[in-house]
């Protein structure tokens, strides 16, 4: 590896230790470098807070180094004003002479023009270096941005015979205890869970993180209903964190629930572009078959991770067929775990 790679790949490595508590901003990474050594480093942490270069300069103690210093970032500095000031204004304060960035950000607010106000101020600006990492890394804000709508991502467990339930969807536990607590550190990763109104009614699930230690915060939780016909005393209603109620009737907020009224000809992809709009840039979708088969016929999916199990049903209702490219498998336990991407 280069040492402009070298150095990136460390800034990409502090970058994703900002997953599940900087949405809806990307994860980013910087690290400054004088002379082949490593003088500070930081990332983005937290929504509100300062970003990764803000951080990184911050941590230089001998901030005279900074004008013969060479500043790595896995985004383009921001030049706006939002709720912290432009990055590239405190790059060019501090006459940082070079700028590498892995890739350059795809928000209208800012594309291209990090950039060029920092060439303007006399930096010099390589890009690319390991921006398909960097893409990679921020697929969520990438989908955002790009497609109007959350990264989806469908879990599901199923048997060794393909099946996800049993016939009279009685509660059957398909996946081991580690894979359930991995999940629970999936749901700290995203923004929102989503489920419908068949498995609410079922399972009476909670959709929130309990079983991993470290929680960032808890998950939006979202049901579809589309004639409201849950019942009041669902763990989904208890008002112990948001849960938005999508449906073909009312549209009504509470301290805790929203219903929100849909289209029914255009009820889906109505429901993402509405998460869309409420900032919330990930979705793990945490349902039965008909809805994880209906997401996948109508192409409004990014990502499976799919739990195998050892044992077999024999009978019960079958799980879809996963669509898109294996890009992993390995085991938790006795799970086999596999992941697709679209």
């Amino acid at each position: 590896m280069q040492p402009e790679e070298l150095f990136m790949h460390r800034a990409l490595q502090l970058a994703q230790l900002g997953l599940g508590s900087v949405s809806p901003n990307p994860m980013v990474g910087c690290v400054v470098v004088h002379q082949g050594k490593v003088i500070g480093e930081g990332y983005h942490r937290l929504y509100g807070q300062a970003h990764a270069e803000v951080n990184a300069i911050e941590s230089v103690a001998d901030k005279s180094l900074l004008a013969a210093s060479t500043l790595y970032v896995t985004l383009e500095p921001c030049s706006h004003y939002g709720k912290t000031p432009p990055c590239a204004d405190l790059i060019i304060r501090h006459r940082i002479p070079r700028v590498v960035i892995a890739t350059l950000d795809v928000n209208p607010l800012v594309a291209g023009n990090g950039v060029k106000k920092l060439q303007q101020a006399g930096v010099q600006i390589t890009t690319g270096v390991l921006e398909r990492e960097a893409v990679e890394l921020n697929r969520r804000f990438f989908t955002f941005m790009q497609l109007k709508r959350p990264y989806i991502i469908l879990k599901w467990a199923e048997s060794a015979d393909g099946f996800m339930a049993s016939a009279d969807r009685r509660q059957v536990w398909i996946s081991n205890l580690l894979a359930r607590q991995l999940v629970h550190k999936w749901r700290s990763e995203e923004d929102a869970v989503l489920t419908g109104s068949g498995t609410a009614l079922h399972d009476n699930p909670r959709l929130n993180v309990r079983d991993f230690p470290v929680i960032r915060r808890q998950p939006w939780r979202v049901v579809i209903d589309r004639r409201l016909r849950l019942p009041a005393h669902l763990h989904l209603f208890d008002g112990s964190q948001p849960t938005i109620c999508y449906n073909l009737q009312r549209t009504e907020e509470s301290a805790s629930v929203i219903w929100q009224a849909l289209p029914p000809a255009n009820f889906l992809p109505a429901l993402f572009s509405d998460l869309h709009g409420r900032g919330i840039q990930s979705v793990l979708v945490e349902a039965g078959p008909q809805l994880q088969q209906t997401l996948l016929v109508m192409d409004l999916w990014d990502e499976i991770r799919l739990f195998r199990s050892p044992y077999s049903l024999n009978e019960g209702i079958a799980a879809p067929r996963p669509r898109g490219k294996l890009i992993h498998k390995s085991y938790v336990l006795d799970n086999e775990l596999l992941i697709f991407r679209r």
